[in-house]
């Protein structure tokens, strides 16, 4: 059984952000370049918040501090990507294939916050998966056997929830929108806290806020992006 739970768990949370990958970045060298780029910078966070961990020695067992900054690392290093491509639009519209990716502005933040969550994710499961292929694994240490399904779950939930961010955090900034400023800072901060609930297997006090804040910010992010009630009806009826 450890061999299908370990594809399972992987189609779960890589399979629907391998989709994306694959329709709407895979044929653009561009986006390409943007997602490696992106996944860059949210390995910086991780080395900058790692590095802050083993510094500050007497809170090296409060896993809270470190879940909070390195929130807050992950969010200074999505501003910074953002100056940087709203700083070189005029040079990635002179090389691009597409010229979309420059002339709507939402799609830089959708590639780039799905390189952010890809990699996000990959770190979040890696280590998970590798104990996952075997030799048994009905729960680590005696657990239970739904922290595998939980943390594929909860992985993916990340990655639409990054690319979400991403879409909210730039349209916020190119506006002076605040408000969603803070929601994107405020929900990334209370959905990384809740994983800490997993030590305790709260598994469903984990999952089902994070997947409400998943629909309301993926919401958010379409009407941000310019979608409607009306753009989302004719696509479900594929008019």
């Amino acid at each position: 059984m450890t061999l299908p739970e370990f594809f399972g768990c992987t189609l779960l949370a890589f399979g629907p952000p391998f989709s994306l990958f694959v329709f709407t970045i895979a044929n653009d060298p561009v986006r390409i370049i943007i997602l490696i780029a992106a996944a860059f910078f949210w390995l910086l966070s991780l080395l900058l918040s790692s590095l802050l961990w083993f510094a500050v020695v007497p809170l090296q067992d409060v896993l809270a501090f470190g879940v909070v900054f390195s929130v807050l690392f992950q969010e200074c290093f999505r501003y910074i990507i953002y100056r940087i491509l709203r700083s070189t639009e005029q040079g990635l519209h002179a090389v691009a294939e597409d010229t979309r990716v420059t002339e709507n502005k939402h799609i830089l933040a959708y590639v780039s916050g799905l390189g952010f969550g890809i990699i996000s994710g990959m770190f979040a499961l890696v280590n998970v998966l590798a104990d996952m292929a075997g030799p048994g694994t009905m729960g680590l240490k005696g657990g239970t056997e739904l922290f595998f399904i939980t943390s594929a779950a909860q992985a993916l939930a990340i990655i639409l929830l990054h690319t979400f961010w991403s879409i909210i955090f730039f349209n916020a900034f190119d506006t002076n929108n605040y408000l969603h400023i803070a929601y994107v800072m405020g929900s990334h901060l209370f959905v990384s806290l809740l994983t800490l609930l997993n030590a305790d297997a709260h598994y469903w006090a984990t999952l089902l806020p994070s997947y409400i804040v998943t629909v309301l910010t993926g919401v958010l992010a379409f009407k941000v992006a310019g979608g409607s009630a009306r753009s989302a009806k004719r696509f479900i009826m594929c008019q």
